[in-house]
């Protein structure tokens, strides 16, 4: 009998779960966190920002839009990219257009200037290590895809309690501008390195081009046509961060509202995002091992239980430990739709479909953190503010639970030629 032809080393190395795919994944959580000073920097340089070029507040919080705006719709167009061509050539793209943007908006002479530095390259470039990356890791495992899929999605929180203290430190001892043309230098000197580790394609991806399946995948997932089920999953992913967003954009103004002082809110948000790392890491171990839609659903109640834990405990021991709770019951949200579109679309599609869900997700934390405030100037309080979170979290608990109710229908397993 002859014995079947070896894979080659390359095919090996380049599988799921190998050596090759751990070591990817850390170079990618890097990447994700040097890439990320393009959602943080923004807000720590508006203060300074607003005082040179003399505007309102208002005003001087339109670059900040801009950057989530075109953050947003920056994943969808770089998830599509990644799709048909693979993250290595999005993520030199963002290196470079990091640099571009944060080297435009060093010079800019007016706030419109800035502004459109901000969202046109610095928000779009940094949209790749976000959604797209998320996808590109969750190709490259199967067994531990809920883990590997936990860990890069840490590096967005990564970059939220690195860079601000960081960024802050330069704008007040050497000014925004020089600090924007370090940060320019930094990203394309880090990012194009680092984006040398991520050249392979996923094998089941070089499999979908070669035209042959190992899968074969339902035309109607969890009984629904692939249009509804993605729908369904923006929703969800927009009600979970509306109601997110109420303690993670306010929580520093809520401390200084009720007397506590905005440093000690800062530090609320710090350990709220360090825990949430810590939930994202659990999440995944946990997602292995229930699946997306349960870990969804237990990550859903659990926020809702501690969201509403914020009303009636505001002394300042009683917040930091609710601050904690919080990150602890929320961080394994995010990831569980990326889980979800691989569980049930093919591979080739995972990029658009992953950044589209949560391209939801950032708008949903811009939208609540705007509603939020307004709410606030009409009430004079938080308080009807962490309501109307809990009811948008109980729009996502309800989809969560619609979802797991579904009757699945797994992929067909086998080899099936185009």
């Amino acid at each position: 009998m002859p014995e079947p032809p070896a894979r080659s080393e390359s095919r090996v190395t380049s599988a799921p779960e190998s050596a090759y795919a751990w070591t990817r994944l850390f170079a990618a959580l890097v990447l994700s966190a040097v890439g990320g000073v393009g959602m943080w920097s923004v807000i720590v340089a508006l203060p300074a920002v607003q005082a040179e070029f003399g505007v309102a507040r208002s005003a001087a919080s339109l670059p900040y839009t801009m950057t989530m705006i075109c953050f947003g719709f920056g994943g969808i167009l770089m998830g599509r990219l990644s799709d048909r061509f693979g993250i290595f050539i999005p993520v030199v793209g963002a290196a470079v257009g990091l640099g571009l943007g944060y080297a435009a908006a060093s010079q800019a002479t007016s706030l419109w200037q800035f502004a459109l530095a901000q969202g046109l390259l610095v928000g779009v470039a940094s949209s790749v290590t976000f959604a797209p990356i998320i996808a590109d890791t969750s190709l490259w495992f199967t067994r531990h895809r809920g883990m590997a899929v936990a860990i890069i999605a840490s590096g967005s929180y990564l970059a939220g309690t690195v860079w601000p203290p960081v960024v802050g430190h330069f704008i007040d001892t050497r000014g925004w501008r020089w600090t924007y043309q370090g940060i320019a230098v930094l990203c394309v000197a880090a990012m194009l390195p680092l984006a040398l580790a991520l050249r392979r394609r996923a094998p089941l991806i070089e499999t979908a081009m070669a035209g042959t399946r190992t899968t074969s995948w339902s035309a109607r997932p969890l009984g629904m046509s692939p249009a509804t089920l993605q729908t369904v999953l923006i929703v969800a992913g927009l009600s979970c961060c509306v109601a997110m967003s109420m303690p993670q954009v306010h929580i520093v103004a809520y401390s200084h509202d009720l007397g506590h002082g905005a440093g000690r809110g800062a530090r609320m948000l710090s350990l709220m995002l360090g825990f949430g790392i810590v939930s994202r890491l659990v999440s995944g171990w946990i997602c292995d091992r229930i699946g997306g839609r349960r870990t969804l659903l237990l990550g859903s109640a659990l926020q809702a239980a501690v969201l509403a834990l914020f009303m009636p405990f505001d002394g300042v021991a009683s917040l930091y430990v609710v601050s904690a709770l919080f990150g602890l019951a929320q961080g394994g949200i995010v990831p569980s739709y990326a889980v979800i579109v691989r569980e049930f679309f093919p591979p080739e599609e995972a990029g658009v479909r992953v950044s589209a869900v949560l391209m939801a997700t950032v708008f949903g934390m811009a939208l609540g953190g705007w509603v939020s405030g307004v709410m606030f100037d009409l009430t004079g309080s938080y308080q009807a503010a962490f309501v109307n979170g809990i009811l948008w979290n109980l729009l996502n608990l309800a989809i969560a639970v619609v979802l797991l109710r579904r009757p699945a229908t797994p992929a067909v397993q086998g080899y099936v030629s185009r």
